[in-house]
């Protein structure tokens, strides 16, 4: 069964890099932020278009690996309607899962598919990029973050 589990997980990540959602530069956008990962050469900018403290609406173009496009993919249609409160609470779960292998929460949804992520560390860095972009448009950071 966990093989059956993987392979499904896999399916729905290359299906993200391969035709990632929202994957277009929105504009006009309240809020922006670029993220970079040296070591693998990612590099995504996220758009934002905020309803007072809520993201009404969310982007992203860049390019990377499989793991950073299916995550900043996956992450824009979990984080539409969310507050900056609600996005740091998902991300610190996010961020568990794929550094500890810690079991996804049930209401995390597609996210959990990068539950196997802990098992390659050098992947934890793409996964978890347009995860640093995103809080850093909303905390309205200038300079790019990097996972360096």
């Amino acid at each position: 069964m966990f093989d059956d589990l993987a392979d499904l997980y896999q399916q729905v990540i290359l299906d993200h890099s391969k035709s990632p959602r929202n994957f277009h530069r929105l504009d006009p956008a309240d809020r922006t932020a670029e993220g970079t990962n040296p070591l693998c050469g990612d590099n995504i900018t996220v758009f934002l278009r905020m309803d007072g403290a809520r993201i009404k609406e969310l982007s992203f173009q860049g390019s990377g690996c499989a793991i950073s496009k299916a995550s900043a993919s996956i992450m824009t249609e979990s984080l539409q309607g969310r507050t900056l409160t609600e996005v740091k609470g998902l991300f610190d779960q996010v961020h568990d899962m794929v550094t500890t292998g810690k079991s996804p929460a049930s209401d995390m949804g597609k996210l959990a598919v990068f539950a196997g992520v802990h098992r390659f560390p050098a992947r934890v860095k793409c996964a978890i990029l347009p995860w640093h972009a995103v809080l850093a448009a909303l905390e309205g950071q200038v300079n790019p973050v990097t996972t360096e």
